[in-house]
């Protein structure tokens, strides 16, 4: 817990406190947060796809994969989330440094989540998960909160052979909670479906395709044309229960009853007390409208992790068996609140072929009932052609440390002006 002085800068964006955020850079450190999954098995991944209602066979019948080109059972490409063993080692000098956040009582909002994936996971395998912030990006003059700094962090996952499997990179918003508040907020709230509603919802659902084993090859795709869309919701609490059951709580330390009350001794910021005075997760601002509201939310809301699966989902549906999803960029603009609806959707946007890999770049999005856009985003997907079956990408460096540098060095300090809005 901080301790308040007189003279105190918590929650004061200030020079020291960026300078020190800087220092960081480059440092591998490890998140205190034990995997959902430690291993891929079936049932973890049936579950975690279920989760998100997804049906794909790759990852939700134990043998369908044996005849595919990957000859057995994968996990979806966001599978990732619920693994990862914490395995860096910083020095104690590394430690002084890590200790403690140079920018404490501001406030940290989620704006961009990026994804690369360079080989699938299988039945058995383990996750080495190393983090590290990669760049610490000052603006002055953006339209978030005035002056705001974007952490940027890297997740390099690896298996048990040590081999390179994907990245994610997600970059935070930091700013003082005054001037983020002091935003106009317009809220888009869910008011009650009408039967039509529900039926053309329901429509969309039953609809829903997903291409298997029938090829997509890359001679065959038209820039221009939209892939078919998917939708989910509207979003209930129970949808919301059972995403946890296959994704983990990933923020609140796994364990009930006994087990939480040990935890809450070890890091009771982790608990509020809720309207009974009992201490409670704060996490439950996605469920409990009570405690959103005194967060100043009018009503819970979804995850960020929800949305980036919902978009893979409506990409392998797309891509079938042979293809391979390489990258997937999206920014979370606004919030989906319970009740909401989502619209999935994307638009083939270019082909290429470069250095031997046959590339189609899709603009993806997910709206809400109201048509509002609330999470933009981007992808590559990797396709056979009629000559040759999908090679696998390879990342920008062969080995962990190299590849930190390349993260650090791509996300190289450039003070500038922002459009970056910002997610709530």
């Amino acid at each position: 817990m901080t301790e308040l002085s007189e003279d105190s800068t918590y929650g004061v964006m200030t020079e020291e406190g960026i300078a020190r955020l800087r220092q960081r850079v480059g440092l591998e450190f490890n998140q205190p947060r034990v995997p959902h999954n430690f291993e891929v098995t079936f049932d973890g991944v049936r579950h975690f796809a279920l989760g998100y209602g997804d049906e794909n066979p790759l990852w939700c019948n134990k043998t369908y994969g044996d005849n595919t080109r990957w000859k057995g059972l994968i996990a979806p490409p966001n599978f990732l989330y619920t693994m990862g063993e914490q395995d860096a080692s910083p020095t104690p000098e590394q430690k002084a440094l890590l200790k403690g956040d140079p920018l404490a009582g501001l406030g940290s909002y989620q704006a961009v989540m990026e994804f690369e994936w360079w080989q699938p996971l299988r039945i058995n395998d383990r996750m080495l998960t190393r983090c590290a912030l990669v760049g610490a990006q000052v603006r002055d003059n953006s339209r978030f909160s005035g002056r705001t700094v974007s952490e940027i962090l890297a997740f390099i996952y690896r298996n048990q052979n040590d081999e390179l499997v994907a990245i994610r990179r997600g970059t935070w918003i930091r700013a003082e909670r005054q001037a983020s508040a002091e935003r106009k907020k317009q809220y888009e709230l869910p008011q009650p479906y009408t039967d039509e509603q529900i039926a053309a919802i329901d429509a969309a659902v039953a609809a829903e395709t997903i291409r298997g084993a029938d090829t997509l090859y890359w001679e065959d795709v038209q820039v221009g044309s939209e892939i078919p869309a998917i939708a989910r919701g509207p979003l209930r609490l129970s949808d919301l229960i059972v995403w946890h059951i296959g994704w983990g709580m990933q923020l609140t330390p796994p364990g009930n009853f006994g087990l939480s009350h040990k935890v809450r001794r070890k890091a009771p910021g982790l608990f509020t007390k809720n309207a009974l005075n009992v201490p409670d997760t704060v996490q439950r601002l996605h469920w409990e409208k009570e405690w959103a509201a005194e967060m100043g939310i009018p009503t819970p809301y979804d995850y960020g992790g929800l949305r980036e699966t919902f978009l893979t989902n409506v990409i392998t549906n797309w891509m079938g068996d042979d293809g391979w999803l390489w990258k997937l960029r999206c920014e979370h603009r606004k919030f989906v609140y319970m009740g909401d609806t989502y619209w999935i959707k994307g638009r083939v946007k270019d082909k290429r072929q470069v250095d031997g890999r046959n590339e189609v770049h899709l603009d993806v999005w997910v709206e809400n009932q109201w048509g509002t856009t609330v999470t933009p985003g981007e992808a590559v997907v990797l396709l056979p052609t009629r000559d040759a079956p999908v090679e696998l990408p390879l990342p920008a460096a062969a080995d962990l440390r190299r590849l930190i540098d390349h993260e650090v060095e791509r996300h190289a300090e450039v003070d500038t002006d922002s459009e970056l809005a910002g997610a709530e």
